[in-house]
């Protein structure tokens, strides 16, 4: 078959126009990686010429259609009731597959959380069209292709993809949290809300939420500006008191590459990377870290990232904007002691990294 056949036979997607933004919400709040997406999906709307919209979901959550204006939404979609207040699959799909059908966006962008995940795969069913599923870039051909280019690791996470969705509307992709970065928020930004009706009573769904238990943990990566990661150089278990040290002393959190996971030296709960966190804290220790793509992938977006390495070759010197070369085992413990000397004169300890 000719290019010019090929052609021929391709779908007309011209009334499809616009990027919608999935925010997610529980109990009122919003979760981060939905201003961040909005971040993201600004980048892209520009480059289309197109606008920006949000769709919020939920019982009694205007104010975060006010906030996702102020994070960069043109148009918010709201859609409120008392049976919305948890998320259950069938109500929330139903709602944004309507939305979809009526508003034609060209691509929807969801966080890769759980909530996320199973929203984006029903709808993707339901249309049906392509979905990639935790991406770490997100671009777009400019017209007329107007192609989503979504990227993520591949191939035993040692390279990168870029997934296209040639021949389906809308193109859709997760992402995780920490992978892009939030517009500042303005409270001067003007936009429109439109409220939406809820197709389904609760008589309709067959689901009950009877209790929300959250799963209680003391480590938070997502949120953390300070990280002291370890890698396999580490050796053992024993050194992550060595990291927690730093970790303490500058009031950050301990990370972990996915191998000292795997060999049980630390909870995945710290793991960094594809198939853990994604992170963007201010500061990031890669301590006897090699810098393999799955980790990388997870910590790139670091405002600062320092590696200490014996091997001066070793790919995380790439990503870092400092390194040092030697015994990590004399290092962290002076630097320990560097921090904890300047917390005694009641000085800032993080500043002896940004000068």
């Amino acid at each position: 078959m000719s290019k010019e056949q090929m052609k021929d036979q391709m779908p007309d997607w011209s009334n499809y126009r616009g990027v919608l933004v999935y925010v997610e919400q529980r109990n009122g709040a919003a979760k981060n990686v939905s201003w961040q997406l909005l971040g993201a999906g600004q980048k892209l709307a520009a480059k289309l010429d197109v606008s920006l919209m949000a769709l919020v979901i939920g019982d009694q959550v205007e104010h975060l259609a006010r906030e996702a204006i102020c994070y960069g939404a043109d148009r918010v979609f709201l859609c409120e009731g008392p049976e919305l207040k948890d998320y259950r699959t069938r109500p929330y799909s139903r709602i944004t597959l309507k939305l979809i059908e009526d508003v034609k966006p060209e691509i929807c962008l969801f966080g890769a959380t759980a909530t996320g995940r199973d929203l984006a795969g029903a709808i993707a069913t339901h249309l049906p069209t392509g979905l990639t599923a935790d991406t770490t870039e997100l671009d777009v051909e400019p017209p007329p292709s107007r192609l989503l280019l979504a990227s993520r690791p591949a191939f035993a996470e040692k390279m990168m993809a870029t997934i296209l969705c040639k021949q389906y509307r809308p193109q859709m992709a997760t992402a995780r949290a920490g992978v892009f970065q939030a517009l500042p928020r303005d409270p001067d930004r003007k936009g429109e809300i439109v409220r939406i009706p809820n197709p389904m009573g609760e008589e309709q769904i067959a689901t009950r939420v009877v209790e929300f238990i959250e799963q209680k943990s003391g480590v938070n990566l997502e949120e953390a500006e300070i990280i002291v990661a370890g890698g396999r150089g580490l050796g053992g278990p024993e050194p992550f008191k060595m990291l927690k040290e730093l970790a303490d002393a500058l009031g950050g959190e301990v990370g972990a590459s996915r191998a000292c996971v795997d060999a049980g030296w630390i909870k995945h709960e710290h793991q960094v990377g594809q198939t853990g966190c994604t992170v963007r804290p201010k500061l990031y220790f890669a301590i006897g870290i090699s810098g393999a793509v799955q980790h990388t992938v997870g910590m790139s977006n670091s405002e600062v990232i320092i590696a200490i390495n014996k091997d001066p070759d070793a790919p995380i010197f790439q990503f870092a904007h400092y390194g040092i070369v030697g015994d990590l085992f004399k290092i962290v413990p002076a630097i320990t002691a560097q921090v904890r000397q300047r917390k005694a004169k009641k000085a800032d300890p993080t500043e002896i990294f940004h000068s």
